[in-house]
């Protein structure tokens, strides 16, 4: 009898090799996913393969920092998911460290999925990572967000954990 693969790896939403990996692990995952609008970030924990998100975060929350309503389309965009880890990383100080789970998502170098974790690291939180995988820094402050980057960006290191 043939054996079928799972409805989830068919739809291309699971790795489950990968999945089991970072299990056996038993560390906490940094899972960053992007949204036709937003980007997401969320602190997950498994205990017997059932995932528990202790935190979560999205971008549009920045809009409570500062972030231009006018400029609602690029919250999705390398400064906003810089933001957005950076904000991430001020909330999550007290969790223990954990691992950072791509998915599905392609590595590219300089990728959004990247800059949040850029912003993460900037915060403080230990992710092992390669420095050469974030974005560069011009890009990180771009030209159509820099008249307000920096002020989110103070807000957000001031900001209460």
């Amino acid at each position: 009898m043939r054996r079928l693969p799972k409805k989830r790896r068919i739809e291309n939403k699971t790795n489950y090799l990968k999945r089991k990996r970072m299990l056996e692990s038993g560390k906490p995952r940094i899972i960053i996913r992007k949204s036709n609008k937003y980007i997401i970030i969320q602190y997950v924990e498994s205990k017997i393969a059932q995932d528990s998100v202790k935190k979560a975060i999205s971008s549009n929350e920045l809009l409570e920092y500062g972030w231009p309503k006018e400029k609602i389309g690029s919250l999705k965009s390398i400064p906003a998911a810089y933001l957005t880890g950076l904000l991430f990383g001020k909330s999550i100080k007290d969790l223990k460290p954990a691992v950072f789970d791509l998915g599905l998502a392609r590595s590219t170098k300089g990728s959004r999925i990247y800059a949040a974790l850029k912003g993460l690291v900037d915060a403080g939180f230990d992710i092992p990572h390669g420095k050469e995988i974030f974005p560069e820094e011009k890009r990180i402050q771009n030209e159509n967000v820099k008249d307000f980057f920096e002020k989110v960006k103070i807000k957000i290191m001031g900001a209460k954990s």
